[in-house]
């Protein structure tokens, strides 16, 4: 029996474990689920303080962070809207 052979059999069965699907892992599906939540969730946060704000029911000041919540929700979902589609254009102009 070739010792070698014995080496790499064992080295498959201890490295196979770490390809297995970990069942505790989300997945990124689930994560982008979750990141879109909280965007709607941050946008309807921003809402809700302009209309208590409107009708006199909230401080200004809580106003004012709920817009800056709001707007670097946008801008964050903006900026990576852009690089997807930069991804895309790079991925088009590839050479077959």
């Amino acid at each position: 029996m070739d010792i070698r052979s014995l080496s790499a059999a064992q080295s498959y069965t201890s490295a196979r474990s770490a390809t297995q699907v970990d069942p505790t892992h989300e997945g990124v599906t689930a994560g982008l689920r979750n990141t879109f939540h909280d965007f709607a969730t941050t946008l309807q946060q921003g809402e809700q303080a302009a209309q208590a704000a409107m009708v006199g029911k909230a401080d200004p000041h809580a106003l004012v962070q709920a817009l800056a919540q709001t707007e670097l929700a946008v801008e964050t979902a903006v900026t990576v809207r852009n690089k997807v589609v930069e991804a895309y254009q790079e991925i088009l102009r590839m050479p077959v």
